[in-house]
């Protein structure tokens, strides 16, 4: 039987979409000195550091080795994960059981991107096969749109229903001020977005930029003596989807839902929507906040749109999600998942300022990427 575990201290830069005044190594340390202070810890009471991004989009490699000085893994056991867009709920996930199995008391988990310094879509590209998938995955957003038109068409959606999440997350973000994109849009604005690839706008989709987060994680014995109220981590998951982005079903997504049921199960949680107080999910463009969440079993296929309108998931609502702005607000890719396991974890603690849903006691964190491959990380305020 594992150790149980929970993050004791969190830590993010404030995202921009240049960070021009630091290099990576000094991009990395700003997220982790700032965990290390709201933990307030120091780097002789980590014993292990895990670290990721999309190490390929930057054509650079070997983080865990060239980052030492801005990791402080110096003579410590560093890891790197790299799992394209999951990697931060990937590293996560990896801190987490690197402390459950009981080899390390506490673990430095660290997700990190300069995306001014990468060619996303030259990477993308390249990674699907030529014959089969490039004719639909030319990028991020004809793949995207691809989804979306799909999603639509099975459950007559449309594009002022996805406009609703852009609103939501944009208020949101407005909140947070480690934000990328701190600016309030209407529907009205939403709609008039340049139109990319039907039936995605400017608008619907996620921005570049360059951040870092990091969080700590402790076993039973030192969490509760180094933090007076610890996000305890209550269930992990991995879903993997085809290799062929062909084969892929559009109108589903089988890899969140196969996820979220195994993470669901091993939380005991068993009416999502009731249960859980707060959601953080990795949301790329605007259909995902529709389409996704019906995966995760909040609603029941083409119901999503309801719950936007009526203000469900909003802050104030019966199932707040994304109260950070989420991925559409701030998308430092190696980072943005960690991100939203950091997010639940101050909603927990009861850190989240302007953007905390009260009484938060049990939160759901998400990532996505690869061949939609989705990460679920579930946490409470007790330990289970």
């Amino acid at each position: 039987m594992g150790y149980r575990s929970a993050i004791v201290g969190v830590g993010q830069t404030h995202h921009r979409a240049r960070r021009h005044d630091v290099n990576g190594i000094e991009l990395i340390n700003e997220a982790v000195t700032r965990a290390l202070e709201d933990a307030e810890l120091t780097m002789k009471d980590i014993d292990a550091i895990i670290v990721g991004n999309m190490d390929h989009f930057e054509n650079i490699n070997y983080v865990d080795m060239w980052s030492v000085d801005g990791c402080g893994g110096y003579m410590k056991p560093v890891m790197k994960v790299t799992t394209g867009g999951t990697t931060g709920a990937s590293v996560a996930i990896a801190g987490y059981h690197h402390v459950a199995s009981g080899v390390f008391d506490t673990v430095l988990a660290i997700g990190w991107e300069k995306n001014s310094e990468s060619d996303t879509t030259g990477a993308i590209i390249t990674c699907s096969d030529p014959v089969w998938d490039r004719f639909s995955y030319s990028g991020a957003i004809p793949s995207l749109a691809t989804e979306a038109s799909a999603y639509m068409a099975a459950y007559g959606v449309t594009m002022k229903d996805a406009a609703r999440v852009t609103v939501r997350d944009r208020k949101h973000g407005s909140l947070n001020p480690y934000s990328h994109l701190q600016k309030p849009m209407t529907i009205e604005e939403c709609m008039e977005s340049p139109l990319l690839a039907y039936p995605i706008r400017l608008s619907d989709v996620c921005p570049r930029t360059d951040g870092a987060a990091a969080v700590i994680f402790a076993n039973e014995k030192k969490a509760g003596k180094l933090c007076s109220k610890p996000a305890w981590i209550w269930a992990t998951s991995v879903g993997h989807e085809a290799g062929y982005f062909a084969d892929i079903d559009f109108t589903k997504i089988p890899s969140l839902e196969r996820a979220t049921r195994e993470a669901y199960k091993l939380a005991r949680i068993k009416e999502p929507f009731k249960e859980f107080d707060v959601i953080e999910m990795y949301e790329p463009y605007s259909y995902a906040g529709l389409k996704w969440i019906e995966a995760m079993g909040l609603c029941g296929p083409g119901e999503a749109p309801r719950l936007l309108w009526d203000g469900a998931t909003d802050l104030g609502g019966e199932m707040p999600i994304n109260p950070s702005g989420s991925t559409l607000c701030t998308n430092c890719i190696g980072a943005t998942a960690m991100l939203r396991v950091a997010e639940v974890a101050l909603q927990l603690q009861g850190k989240a300022g302007a953007r905390q849903v009260p009484d938060a006691k049990v939160g759901m964190a998400t990532g996505f990427g690869g061949c939609f491959w989705s990460d679920v990380v579930i946490l409470g305020t007790e330990p289970r």
